[in-house]
């Protein structure tokens, strides 16, 4: 696959060529479209490491900035590495109302760094609110995570090679200086760890709390009728 920009033909990519991403902006797994390029003649002048192009979603028309490192440079054209980056991720979503206070503004904290690609700072982030979720669950809290965490990477299917630095995040690093550095992908990894360990330790509780209330409330209320109409 090929992403070329040409100084006659401008935009020029192979016939099976699609990108297809999550729009930040409707949060829709979309086709996008190509919208805008960059002049040609001043890449060839300037000869920049980065190209910048804003393409188009197919699901809501809102403009969508991606950055792709430049493969090759020639008399006539620039050759684009098949791989970018997106200038703006979609928010990830989660059911904050169940977490502890302090627990849930870090976490957002962490989100918002991972949205914005500095993965290293979002795996600080997720020392720091995972500390606070034990602390928020008490005497062996620290343990119910970990054992969360142990049955996740099973359902995953996670090798420990890979799943190692992010134990080392969640449960053994002291220090910040002990924090591995983190790759998109294991960025990735620790995100759904994370995600599934707060909600397995707080949200399904909550959701389960709530939901037998309500069961709860109807049940009396008919036992009330009931009662009144006897």
């Amino acid at each position: 696959m090929a992403i070329v920009l040409d100084r006659h033909q401008g935009l020029l990519l192979d016939k099976d060529e699609q990108i297809g991403l999550e729009c930040p902006y409707c949060n829709v797994y979309s086709h996008m479209t190509p919208q805008s390029v960059p002049g040609v003649d001043d890449l060839l002048r300037h000869r920049p490491k980065h190209v910048g192009l804003v393409y188009r979603c197919d699901a809501c028309n809102a403009p969508v900035f991606l950055r792709f490192a430049v493969k090759e440079f020639s008399d006539n054209r620039i050759e684009l590495y098949r791989n970018f980056v997106e200038l703006e991720r979609p928010k990830e979503r989660f059911a904050f109302s169940y977490l502890p206070k302090e627990t849930e503004i870090l976490f957002r904290e962490a989100l918002s760094c991972y949205s914005g690609n500095n993965f290293n700072a979002f795996a600080s982030m997720c020392r720091r609110s995972a500390s606070s979720a034990y602390e928020a669950l008490g005497e062996g809290g620290r343990l119910r995570a970990f054992e969360e965490i142990v049955i996740a990477q099973d359902i995953a299917g996670i090798d420990d090679e890979t799943f190692g630095p992010i134990k080392t995040v969640l449960f053994d690093a002291d220090t910040e200086d002990e924090l591995p550095m983190l790759s998109h992908a294991q960025a990735g990894i620790l995100l759904e760890v994370l995600k599934d360990m707060l909600y397995q330790c707080f949200v399904r509780r909550g959701k389960l709390t709530r939901a037998l209330k309500v069961r709860r409330f109807f049940v009396q209320e008919a036992e009330n009728d009931l009662a009144s109409s006897a």
